[in-house]
């Protein structure tokens, strides 16, 4: 035989649990003690605000047990929501893609002077290249610009963007790009030397880039100045200061922005 708790020899009833319910906005609740029925609108520092059928607006504790919900006592309790997972963002500044899988590639290209040019890039806009499908290749200079556009063959689902150093009036690479004319290729570029000079000094832990003698090698000249060892060592020490788009002058980064949106044009 069962035996008989202090309740059933009694007859107190046991105490109900008193269920949670969201306060999700639009629910519709009861506040017993004044009789004020409403939809949640919103909750305020501990508190919810309902709103009546007449617009009228009251406020009300979030107390236990302090609402009716369809007659019945309930606890109005902050809605569970599912936080929004961080955006994050690519080297370049753009949201990066999740889970992202390369695309086939596109026939179009975007072409850079050298290694250091395309390792910079890849640095920098990889993402956003392996999101739109865009092969980056180095020219090895572009003394051979002409020849080598001539050869690839150009058209409007073929384009080319071309990245040149040391864009300015009056230069050997200005003259070259001046004898290009054909709208499926884009030829953009930056002021400066080497591609080196395009990261700002700060990056590298300098506060200037050093001046190099007329008749010195760049590279090797900056390397000298800055006792950085053989240029292959001086540009580890480069790329390794670039984290971002925020790590680089302004005029490469908007010449490079171009060129992307140029040979991705559908």
């Amino acid at each position: 035989m069962r035996s008989h708790s202090y309740d059933d020899v009694v007859g107190s009833p046991r105490k109900r649990k008193i269920p949670e319910v969201p306060a999700d906005a639009g629910l519709v609740v009861e506040e017993p003690g004044s009789g004020f029925c409403g939809a949640v609108v919103r909750l305020e520092y501990g508190n919810v605000v309902l709103e009546d059928r007449h617009g009228k607006h009251r406020v009300f504790p979030l107390s236990p047990a302090g609402f009716l919900l369809e007659g019945k006592p309930v606890t109005l309790v902050p809605p569970r929501t599912t936080p929004k997972p961080a955006r994050t963002i690519s080297a370049s500044g753009s949201v990066k893609v999740q889970g992202l899988k390369a695309r086939t590639a596109r026939a179009s290209r975007i072409w850079v002077e050298g290694k250091h040019d395309a390792e910079l890039v890849e640095r920098v806009w990889g993402h956003d290249l392996r999101v739109e499908g865009v092969v980056v290749e180095p020219l090895d200079g572009v003394d051979v610009l002409a020849e080598r556009i001539a050869e690839f063959g150009t058209g409007p689902h073929r384009r080319l963007g071309v990245l040149v150093d040391h864009l300015v009036a009056g230069s050997k690479e200005s003259r070259l790009i001046e004898r290009i004319d054909d709208q499926n290729v884009l030829v953009t570029g930056h002021p400066y030397v080497d591609i080196w000079q395009a990261v700002k000094p700060a990056a590298v832990g300098i506060r200037a880039w050093p001046s190099v003698p007329r008749g010195v090698a760049w590279k090797e000249g900056i390397c000298a100045a800055l006792g950085w060892g053989e240029p292959y060592e001086g540009w580890q020490r480069v790329l390794a200061g670039v984290g971002s788009f925020r790590d680089l002058e302004t005029p490469l980064i908007g010449a490079v922005e171009r060129l992307i949106d140029f040979v991705t044009i559908h």
